[in-house]
């Protein structure tokens, strides 16, 4: 725990999704809320098929979810979302030409229902 998701749009060509995904595995061990860096989970969906609003004008998005277990204040998901915002905002070079959304959103699971082992 915890889960992260990441949703991108095809048409941002020059995104280093690995190096992303490290970046933000980074963010989540220094916010001190997770006891290992072996308890994070996070993965990277490219969206092929996509619609932002109505406008003809290239756009895309960034979209993180990051699931955690049930049971933390609202102060420390609102931290953890806008900590992993601002490493997004902080990726680098933007495409001048493609209007850009950037969202996270901090998710709660059950903590009774979930259910883990790590073999190896």
């Amino acid at each position: 725990m915890p889960h992260l998701h990441l949703e991108y749009t095809a048409n941002l060509t020059n995104l280093a999704v690995e190096k992303t995904l490290l970046r933000l595995n980074n963010v989540l061990m220094a916010s001190g809320q997770f006891g290992s860096e072996f308890d994070i989970k996070s993965r990277a969906v490219k969206v092929e098929t996509f619609l932002v609003g109505t406008s003809l004008s290239p756009r895309g998005f960034m979209a993180v979810r990051l699931s955690l277990l049930s049971g933390r204040s609202p102060q420390v998901k609102k931290q953890l979302s806008e900590s992993l915002l601002a490493a997004l905002q902080d990726l680098g070079d933007w495409p001048a030409d493609i209007q850009v959304q950037l969202s996270v959103q901090v998710i709660d699971m059950d903590r009774e229902s979930y259910s883990k082992v790590a073999i190896g």
